[in-house]
């Protein structure tokens, strides 16, 4: 009868600490959306961009990513991705900031960069805020690609001209 009192013991210990292990986690992970206000940036692909992302200034979280959303009314922005994203009401943006979405790790985790700019204009905060500057995430396998292309068109030219420099 002892051991199965032990045995209880135990486990409630156990689950305790579980219990604090995970709210500290939580806790530490700063998982939380940012309130503030909404500001839209237009990118050709989102590739590995999710709802929620954090949005980082010089690695520092200022906001998150609340939605994202294909254009598909006719005009010059017809297939762009509108991404919306909710900034700390602190973080004043130049007009000219840079919106990148940038890889975390080797491993593919995405996140928003945005660098701002010198412009003494703001982006403005009542919800119609617009990043125009933006840089869509590079791609592995299409730097793959490319650099197997430029290795075979240089090691082809036996004529000592060389291969066009692709950008």
């Amino acid at each position: 009868m002892g051991h199965n009192v032990f045995e209880t013991i135990l486990g409630a210990v156990v689950l305790a600490l579980a219990a604090l292990f995970l709210t500290f986690a939580y806790s530490s992970a700063n998982l939380h959306r940012v309130e503030g206000y909404t500001v839209t940036a237009n990118f050709p692909m989102v590739d590995g961009l999710k709802d929620g992302t954090d949005v980082d200034i010089n690695g520092v979280k200022v906001g998150s990513v609340s939605s994202m959303n294909l254009i598909t009314d006719p005009g010059p922005d017809q297939f762009l991705v509108r991404v919306t994203m909710t900034i700390s009401p602190s973080v004043q943006l130049p007009t000219d900031t840079i919106a990148m979405i940038a890889t975390e790790s080797l491993l593919g985790g995405k996140y928003m960069s945005l660098e701002p700019g010198v412009d003494e204009t703001m982006v403005k905060t009542d919800g119609t805020g617009r990043i125009t500057h933006t840089q869509a995430p590079l791609r592995l396998d299409d730097l793959i690609g490319q650099l197997i292309y430029s290795n075979k068109r240089g090691d082809s030219g036996s004529s000592g001209a060389s291969a066009p420099a692709h950008p």
